[in-house]
């Protein structure tokens, strides 16, 4: 697989070398649909609401394996690096909704990622997601730098240290 270098248009570009795991970056940024999705109050939310920070999109459900297993890691990221520049959105797919994610969250000891779910099942097919979990990682401008299908350790020091240097090249929100 030929990965190509990411560009950013406001700073030096990251190389694809430097991306972590399976991070697959691309040369230029794409466009990302403007997902409508809701909190866990029912609040109507769009991928529009995070514009002006990096946002990591993770697509995920409580009945899959893999997602189940990344999501602390997920917790943990947000918690490391989650602020003004930076957002983990994990949007649950679940049929059974909050009621489905909210168990599973307390469950696990999900602490620092806020609870959002997609009721329409759609955002999959938008976003071209042909399993779970799928991550895209978004820039401010809201179009996507690159994607890792499959689950990943987000709070591994590798990681951490790429979206930190990723983060630091983005003018401040």
């Amino acid at each position: 697989m030929v990965i190509c270098a990411l560009a950013l248009a406001s700073a030096m570009p990251a190389r694809a070398q430097d991306a972590p795991q399976n991070l697959v970056l691309y040369a230029a940024p794409k466009p990302v649909p403007d997902l409508n999705f809701q909190d866990a109050m029912g609040k109507p939310l769009r991928l529009a609401d995070f514009r002006g920070k990096i946002v990591l999109l993770n697509l995920w459900a409580t009945w899959c394996i893999p997602c189940r297993a990344e999501m602390p890691t997920l917790d943990r990221l947000q918690s490391q690096l989650g602020g003004p520049g930076f957002e983990v959105v994990a949007i649950s797919i679940d049929r059974g909704g909050m009621k489905a994610v909210a168990p599973f969250f307390d469950k696990i000891g999900i602490a620092h990622l806020a609870r959002y779910l997609d009721p329409s099942g759609e955002a999959g097919s938008h976003l071209g997601a042909f399993g779970l979990p799928t991550t895209l990682l978004i820039d401010p401008e809201g179009r996507e730098l690159g994607r890792l299908v499959g689950p990943a350790a987000w709070d591994s020091a590798e990681m951490v240290a790429f979206l930190r240097k990723l983060a630091a090249r983005q003018p401040a929100p």
